[in-house]
């Protein structure tokens, strides 16, 4: 036992040391993680473009991106519970509850991807004709998007196990596993694609083996690993009481993800109905706005997982000013990633597709939006926070009007008057300021985290 916390106290850095520079460390693994996994889609929607063309760059891009995004993102949010539950526990160093949440989480990917391959499958013609998808993309788009479901289990085990990894603070693992993932996939692309014709099919099946090595990866390592959250196969099952838990911390982040991809997939129609061309455009931009997405969003888990350990450690001065310091980092980041699309935007464009069209309307775009990114920081650091911390249901009701609501209203009233892909894009930065001034106003005047410090140490809430 006692070179268990010897070896456990070695690790767990999160809880010590200078504030901003333990956040930078996590975040840096999870960024270049982000960036392998949205290297590897990108590399499809490349090989494709280049090879194939923008009918089929369409196709594995757009409307596909987000209907898988709706049901994947909300197995993904629902399993996100487990992150947190796990990294109070661990920060509480209650190994016994660790254990439990370990082999619930993973019972919940197994099950979870059952439902979700067999319900991407059977509902995504219906939600890509729902969509307006243009009919020259429409089954080339079906055909992907049918077999990507096929593969959707491996993706969430990937998913659930390196987020248990990340709630002990190992975020240089699930990096590792996704640079192998991402070579994988594209060594994949260029054989199937590129030497064997096989066009959108090839982008899916390559996509599936490199997800399905990488959970294999995270599998293998869990079960090695000596510390609390070590994994046992053969234990693999619910423990009603966790999973309780873990659903109703994780059901809001669930439903959040949904309810964005609602609203994306009405942007999306609307773009739809602009053209293929506008299509193969919003689709490069998708790819390339992924640099601020994956910075933002690493830094919303990073600030998950240290709040979640500190806030079970019972440090709660250190869970505001990492707030403070994740929040400062994040609008730096946001400024100088704006700067960077802003002015090296016709470059990357270039490298998906030569149609002049295509890359005219994508510019118009880009020039448009990155603008705003700062608008979004709050959005993201404050709403990982508060996760952290297991205040989940007001920050997604948040999310819900101030993004989804707000959105869905903007496309349904305002597009109408005018069709143009000026007035559908609006819409972000618009929800971007009004979410942000809620979670403002709600963190600092309302939240959990407000509160924390007028009450006993939070590791006795988590038991």
């Amino acid at each position: 036992m006692k070179t268990k916390k010897a070896h456990m106290k070695t690790e767990n850095k999160i809880t010590e040391g200078v504030i901003w520079q333990q956040l930078l460390l996590f975040f840096f693994p999870i960024l270049f993680g982000t960036f392998f996994q949205q290297l590897y889609n990108a590399a499809d929607a490349v090989i494709v473009g280049r090879f194939v063309g923008k009918e089929a760059l369409s196709a594995v891009g757009g409307g596909t991106g987000t209907v898988i995004n709706l049901l994947v993102g909300f197995f993904v949010g629902l399993s996100s519970g487990a992150t947190v539950v796990i990294s109070q526990y661990y920060g509480a160093k209650k190994t016994e509850l660790v254990d439990y949440a370990v082999h619930t989480s993973m019972a919940f990917s197994i099950v979870g991807g059952i439902v979700l391959m067999a319900g991407g499958i059977l509902t995504a013609p219906a939600i890509l004709t729902a969509m307006n998808t243009p009919q020259d993309v429409l089954e080339p788009a079906i055909l992907y998007i049918r077999i990507y479901y096929a593969g959707t289990i491996g993706n969430l085990i990937y998913n659930v196990g390196s987020g248990i990894l990340r709630a002990v603070g190992d975020s240089r693992r699930p990096l590792y596993f996704l640079i192998a993932s991402c070579i994988t996939n594209i060594i994949l692309d260029l054989i199937l694609i590129a030497g064997l014709g096989l066009g959108v099919t090839g982008a899916a099946v390559a996509t599936i083996c490199s997800q399905v090595l990488s959970a294999l990866l995270v599998i293998l390592t869990l079960t090695r690993v000596k510390d609390m959250h070590h994994l046992e196969l053969r234990r693999i099952r619910f423990d009603k009481r966790m999973l309780k838990r873990i659903v109703r911390i994780g059901f809001p982040a669930g439903l959040q993800s949904v309810m964005y991809s609602l609203s994306n997939i009405i942007i999306q129609s609307a773009i739809n109905g602009l053209g293929t061309d506008t299509v193969a455009a919003w689709t490069v931009y998708g790819k390339m706005d992924v640099l601020f997405w994956m910075t933002i969003n690493s830094f919303g888990i990073a600030i998950t997982t240290f709040v979640g350990q500190n806030y079970g450690a019972g440090k709660t001065d250190r869970v505001r000013k990492g707030i403070r310091s994740c929040l400062a980092m994040g609008f730096a980041a946001a400024v100088l990633i704006s700067i960077l699309l802003r002015f090296g935007g016709h470059a990357i464009y270039g490298l998906f597709t030569s149609d002049e069209e295509v890359m005219a309307i994508g510019m118009q775009i880009t020039y448009f939006l990155v603008p705003a990114f700062f608008t979004y920081v709050c959005v993201e650091v404050l709403s990982g926070a508060l996760r952290g911390v297991g205040d989940c249901w007001i920050p997604t009701l948040i999310c819900l009007s101030g993004i989804c609501l707000i959105r869905i209203l903007w496309i349904m009233l305002a597009v109408p008057l005018r069709p143009d892909i000026y007035t559908i894009i609006f819409s972000y930065p618009l929800t971007w300021v009004a979410t942000s001034i809620l979670f403002i106003v709600y963190y600092c005047f309302f939240s959990k985290i407000k509160i924390i410090g007028k009450r006993s140490a939070p590791c006795r809430k988590v038991r």
